[in-house]
């Protein structure tokens, strides 16, 4: 197996993530990720070692869903939105379940741009920088796509009743972190 090929597998659960945020469908969540891969693999000759794999791959998988995003305006073929996934872990407590239920479902009420930088930010732990470059949008943006897609989960999910706290524990980057119900 390449070196290449070993820092490719040690990506796909990050990608599998991101993709299943993104696209709130495993199946094409699925789908996504391996057109990613197959295109990573076809262009690889295009990598260069010294540079950071994992914002390459989160970029071509961003170009693919939009790709297919488009296909499916073009086709007239209809992406359900407000199917949400079920939870991937068994919750005991079942007001946990529920935060996070309507987590997912106020993620899914954003706008695409800023949902992409929360889960990017949030979800990944990626740097501005890092989001930039995968968005293909300067850091400004990145820094008020975040600030007012934080700012919509909050009055949203103190609509349904709940408030958000910050966690106790600073990150480097104060910028990144993301939010939890409390």
């Amino acid at each position: 197996m390449s070196e290449f090929t070993k820092l490719l597998e040690s990506e796909i659960p990050r990608l599998r993530r991101y993709a299943r945020a993104l696209t709130r469908d495993p199946v094409r969540a699925d789908d996504l990720v391996q057109d990613c891969l197959v295109r990573a693999i076809a262009k690889q000759h295009l990598w260069q070692p010294e540079t950071n794999l994992r914002a390459w791959l989160f970029t071509i998988l961003h170009n693919q869903n939009i790709n297919d995003i488009r296909h499916s305006i073009r086709e007239e073929t209809k992406i359900p939105a407000e199917e949400v996934t079920p939870p991937l872990t068994v919750a005991c407590d079942p007001t946990s379940a529920l935060q996070i239920r309507d987590l997912e479902r106020a993620l899914a009420t954003l706008a695409a741009e800023q949902r992409q930088v929360i889960l990017l930010v949030g979800l990944e732990g990626m740097s501005y920088e890092e989001v930039a470059t995968i968005l293909n949008i300067p850091i400004g943006t990145v820094r008020s796509r975040l600030s007012r897609g934080r700012e919509t989960l909050r009055r949203l999910m103190d609509v349904r009743g709940t408030t958000m706290e910050r966690p106790n524990s600073r990150r480097a980057n104060p910028g990144s972190t993301f939010y939890r119900v409390a």
